[in-house]
């Protein structure tokens, strides 16, 4: 019999299906290839002992994931809001913030940025300073300390399917235990049904924060990989160039050494910072 289901885990080629009356299996894809995300709505064959057939996945609202040249990473699917969490300490990447934006963009996924640990004052305007390019392109930053606070985002989340993203260390864990008390019991119980203990950090896990709400927490990123985008799809996900595309002397302009360059000329008047037009030429030589 086939059941409809949401996966609320992901591991490699296991995943953690939850039913609408609350009940949860062990489910694994058909066939060698997988290519299922925490958040998928599935439909499931029962195979017994508790155990299951991923058969078919829905159509998605949107698909979350990174890429290079040899691989693909899925984070997450039919997610409304992406949660990107910075640190006052340590440093962050904003070439990392960069990416997760354009990603988000690119599947018209909300953005948010979520400044923690603001109790360290001492960081606090360097952290601030960094951040002060994304509020004036008109993303949204919250700033909070999760040891304190963690619960001053969930306005933000509400009635959202949110993703959390970030680089390790920028205290991500401790925010998801500050929004859902029972989270580190609920990712011990996983990990035993997945026989994934020693990787409890390493896999993508759903919350339910109100019957409105939702919550995949991520693992840490280091790095995000763009290589599936398009280069219209790439320039698009930076507001401060959209006036500016056309206004080239050439067309096919690719904004590095051609004269009458308009974003070359923006740069150089301070409309586009250096760092946003560095990480864009970074991006667009990995597209190829």
């Amino acid at each position: 019999m086939n059941h409809d289901g949401l996966i609320i885990a992901a591991f490699g080629r296991q995943y953690l299906v939850e039913f609408s009356d609350g009940s949860t299996r062990l489910c694994f894809p058909r066939g060698k290839k997988s290519e299922i995300a925490c958040g998928d709505r599935v439909t499931v064959m029962s195979t017994g002992e508790g155990q299951g057939v991923v058969e078919k996945t829905s159509e998605r609202r949107s698909l979350l994931y990174r890429s290079n040249d040899f691989r693909q990473k899925l984070i997450a699917a039919n997610v409304t809001q992406i949660a990107i969490v910075v640190a006052t300490e340590p440093s962050f990447s904003d070439t990392l913030v960069t990416r997760c934006l354009v990603a988000a963009d690119s599947q018209d996924i909300k953005a948010l940025i979520v400044l923690n640990k603001c109790d360290l004052t001492d960081a606090l305007p360097a952290a601030r300073e960094a951040l002060k390019v994304y509020r004036q392109l008109g993303y949204a930053v919250v700033e909070l300390s999760a040891k304190e606070c963690g619960k001053a985002l969930l306005p933000y989340l509400d009635g959202e399917t949110s993703v959390l993203v970030g680089q390790s260390g920028m205290g991500k864990s401790t925010l998801i235990n500050a929004l859902i008390p029972g989270a580190n019991a609920a990712t011990r119980e996983i990990s035993e049904a997945l026989d994934s203990g020693k990787h409890t950090t390493t896999h993508a896990r759903l919350y339910h924060l109100d019957p409105h709400s939702d919550l995949i927490d991520s693992p840490g990123l280091q790095e995000f990989g763009l290589r599936h985008l398009d280069l219209a799809t790439l320039e698009a996900a930076f507001p401060e160039f959209q006036p500016l595309l056309g206004q080239c002397r050439f067309r096919d302009c690719h904004h590095d050494r051609e004269p009458d360059c308009a974003l070359r000329n923006a740069v150089l008047t301070g409309a586009i910072t250096a760092r946003r037009f560095a990480c864009y030429h970074e991006l667009r030589a990995e597209l190829g």
